[in-house]
Formats: structure tokens, sequence, C-alpha cells
């Protein structure tokens, strides 16, 4: 006897046909003995259907019992061994110290030329306005790029992008040192904003591939990875300045610039060995843009996060030193003050990480996110409607929440991107974790070009305290539309499932085809 022609059948028999169909399971002599018993216990007998269905319940539950006995069927050390699964494979684990290593490598090149370069270019004639876009152009090539590395990420291959990548940044690294013996203004410039650019353009390459992998090779604990290399990042963007600042001492402009470019080129083959190649080798030609994913509001929120995350780290980062002026500090502790928010960011993005991978709400975790730093910008100036001076100490608090808040908003949105687009469609492969990478890149790359920009710009005409208030209702807003937006799916939700609610209940309780066999079946039952 079969499951499914016990659900096909009529909702409605009459008692006539209470007998019918008993003798068709040849599949399973027991099975048949037990059918055979209650069929003529019921024939005998000539009692009500209600004794037919407990008698035919009886039967399916003997049936699957001997099955499950002569099967021999055993799931609980299946179970033991999924249980027992350790939290990543050796692949995952080489690929994890890998990529980790050269995020490491890459923080310390991005910011290692901050304490000298400045003064080197002035040395050569530059003006403040030509070294600053020296630095912004950067971040808005990787802008540029990062959707093109997207598209053909599975065309040109995902490995070949990350080691290209690599080696290109740490090729220009080298030779970004040795600019001071290039002679006159006008070259020292040209060259580099040459070198800056190519820089980029492997920068952009090696982000949107390690993101790639990243999704592909850890399907389970994607935000806690990715947080995991964020935190090796920003260890490097804390590390670069320091160790950038020691090896200039030694040895002069190029030291540093040779020495930690050469051991990013040391990485960069130890990567193109050791790293394994990405699970997925399937045709997975992306046939969409960025553009169209970007359609999907929660993936557009999402990238406005990463926008949001990103133009208050540059913010903080142009505006941090001449705002501490006041309190005289010496240069130790004005370093140390750098390093409390990429210190907080780089040890709360892995809590961030794993509570995105266990609890899943990525939404409320970049609301909180959004409105850490809304604390952090009011704090920090502080904010002109607060009655209190700037301290020292407010200022120290200030830049703790303002770590909280950006790795929140930055690791969040990164897999919230990731969700939302499979879960609208998109295939679960390389293509899409090509393009969600690419748009998260390029979303961060335009915010850490963006918040320096307009930083200056508010701090010549109007001072810091009035200027925080960019960030402040930046990311107020942004929590609002987040808001918004998971309150109008909530009320559309709720009111979908009214109106299906009350469609089923204005349905006749009696169809016409209840006793009927026609084309429609048991539906209309």
């Amino acid at each position: 006897m079969k499951l499914e022609e016990e659900n096909e059948r009529p909702c409605c028999t009459s008692s006539n046909s209470a007998s019918i169909d008993f003798t068709n399971s040849e599949s399973d002599p027991a099975e048949g003995q037990v059918e055979i018993m209650d069929s003529t216990r019921i024939r005998s007998s000539g009692n009500s259907l209600e004794v037919h269905h407990q008698d035919r319940r009886r039967s399916y539950e003997t049936e699957k019992h001997l099955q499950m006995n002569g099967n021999h069927k055993q799931p609980a050390p299946e179970e033991k061994e999924l249980s027992r699964k350790p939290l990543y494979t050796k692949s995952q684990w080489v690929t994890l110290f890998t990529l980790g290593l050269i995020n490491f490598c890459e923080g310390v090149i991005i910011s290692l030329q901050a304490p000298f370069y400045p003064a080197e270019a002035e040395k050569k004639g530059a003006t403040a306005t030509e070294y600053g876009l020296v630095f912004g152009v950067f971040e808005l090539v990787v802008f540029l790029v990062s959707p093109i590395f997207g598209k053909y990420m599975t065309k040109i291959g995902t490995k070949f992008i990350l080691n290209a990548g690599i080696f290109i940044t740490s090729t220009c690294c080298i030779l970004f040192g040795f600019l001071d013996k290039v002679p006159g203004r006008d070259a020292f410039v040209g060259l580099s904003f040459a070198v800056r650019i190519i820089q980029a353009v492997g920068e952009a390459g090696y982000m949107t591939a390690s993101f790639t992998i990243i999704a592909s090779a850890f399907p389970d604990n994607v935000a806690t990875t990715f947080a995991a290399l964020e935190t090796c990042f920003g260890l490097g963007i804390i590390a670069g300045p320091t160790l950038g600042g020691a090896l200039y001492q030694l040895g002069g402009f190029t030291l540093p610039f040779a020495t930690l470019g050469s051991l990013l080129f040391v990485a960069a083959c130890v990567t193109f060995f050791i790293l394994p190649s990405p699970p997925d080798h399937e045709n997975t030609e992306c046939k969409f843009s960025v553009f169209d994913i970007l359609k999907i509001p929660p993936v557009f929120l999402a990238t406005l996060t990463t926008f949001c995350g990103a133009s208050a780290i540059g913010f903080v980062t142009a505006l941090l030193e001449p705002h501490l002026r006041q309190f005289n500090l010496t240069p130790v502790v004005n370093g140390l003050m750098f390093i409390i928010g990429g210190g907080v960011y780089a040890a709360m993005a892995p809590v961030w990480g794993w509570l995105c991978d266990k609890v899943g709400q990525t939404k409320l975790f970049c609301i909180a996110g959004a409105l850490s730093s809304c604390i952090a910008f009011t704090l920090l100036g502080p904010a002109p409607f607060l009655p209190f001076d700037t301290t020292l100490w407010v200022c120290i608090v200030a830049l703790v929440f303002h770590g909280i808040g950006s790795g929140g908003e930055i690791v969040c949105a990164f897999l919230g991107s990731l969700k939302e687009a499979v879960k609208h469609g998109y295939p679960d492969n390389l293509g899409t974790y090509g393009l969600v990478s690419a748009l998260w890149s390029s979303s961060f790359a335009l915010g850490a070009f963006v918040g320096p920009s307009i930083a200056g710009l508010l701090f010549d005409h109007f001072g810091f305290r009035i200027g925080s208030l960019f960030i402040l209702v930046e990311q107020a807003l942004l929590a609002s539309l987040i808001t918004f937006y998971l309150t109008y799916r909530k009320c559309t939700k709720r009111y979908s499932n009214l109106d299906i609610s009350f469609q089923s209940e204005t349905k006749p309780l009696l169809g016409s085809g209840c006793a009927s066999t026609s084309k429609e079946g048991p539906n209309n039952c």
C-alpha cells in the first residue's frame, strides 16, 4: 500500500468503498499479512469507516517499523559524526591563513606612507591639495574598477585575479619607494599618481577576488570568516604607520616601501602555491551587472550601509589629528588615539560576524551599528547642541563607539547583500559572489573617498563640531531608512497573510468535487 494512494483518495467516501484496494501491496510480505488481517476484520464485522481508517493507520505504522528494522537503518551514528564536525576543514584553514596574511600586508601597505609622504612631497614643491589627491585617487580607482572585476570574475579566474592583484600591489609599493629619486615637482607628482592608480587596480582585483573566495569556500561561516579577514586588515592599518615611521627613521624614504613591498611579494608567492582553488569549478559566467543587483531594495540598503561606514572612518582619519591638537598631546599619545578606533574595530569585527552567522538578523545589526556611530559623532565633537566642551576622555569614549559601529555596518552589510541576492533569485555560485564582492568593495572605496573629501571642506568652513554633524545626520538617516523598510515589509507581509486567510474563509465548506474524481483532485475538499 502506497502513501500516495491514500492521499489521492477523495476525502468523502461511502461505506461500500471502504474495503477497496487492500490487496495492492506486493512489495513487502509482512505488510500484506497485516493488511489482509485488517481488511478481513473489517469485512467480517461490517463496521464503520472509522475502524477502517484506524486499521490503515496501524498498517502504515507497522510497515514503517518493519522497514526500519529490516533495513537496519541507524541514523544515530551519522548524527554523532555531524555533531563532531570541525569548524573548518584543512583546506579552509589554509585558505583562511593565507588570506589573513595577505590582508594584514595589504593594510600595512595602504597606511604605510601616511606619516612621511606629505613631508617628502612638500620638499619637491607639491601642495597639500596635490598630495591629498594622490591619497584620494587610490579609493576612487578602486570604486571604478571593482565592478568590472566582479562582472568578469569567473571568466578570468578568481585565483588568477587574486594573485595578479597581489603582485601588482607589491610591485607598485616597491616602485613608490624610489620616487624620492625623481627630480622636479611635476615628474614627482605625475609618477605618484601613476603608481597609485596602478596599485589601486591591483588592490581592487585582490579585494574582490578574496571576498569571492570567502563566500565560496566558507558557505556556513561567511560573516565570521569575513570578519576575521577584516580584523587582519585592521591590524595592518594600525601597524602600517608605526612600521613605516620606524623604517623611515632607520633608512629614509625608500626602505619602508622596499621592505614591506618585498614582504607582500613573498606572501604573493606563498599564496600562488598553497592557496586552494575555489570549490566551485562549474561554468558560472555572470550574466548580470552590479546595477542589476542594486535594484534589490535590501541590497541597496546594505550598499548604502557600507558607504556610510566607510565615510565615517574616512572622516575620523582625516580630522582626528587636527581635532586633538587642542590637548597638546605627545606624538605617542596622539598615535594611541588613532589606534583606539582601529583596535576596537578589529576586536569587534569577529563578534559582529559571529552574531550574523548565528542569529542572521543582518539588518537589525546594521541599525545597531548606525546608532552606535550616531552616539560616537554626537560625543566626538561634541555636537553643538550638547552643553559641554571637548574633553579627552569623551573623545576616547566616542572613538570606542565609532569602532563598534563601523565594524557592525561593514561586516553585517556584506553578509546581508550576499543573502538577499541569493534570496531574490540570483544563483548561489561564484558569479553572484563576485558581483556582491565587487559591490561591497566599490561602495567602501567610494565612502573612503567621499569621507575625507567632505571632512576637509567642512572643517575649513565650519570647524569640527559643526562638520561632524554631517556624519551624525548620515548615520541617523541610514538607521531610519532600514527601520522604515523593515516596518513596511512586516506590514505588507501581515496584510498579505490576512488577505490569504480571508480568501480561504470565503470558500464554500463543501465543494462540488468533494466526492468526484475530477482532474482537480483532492484540492477541492
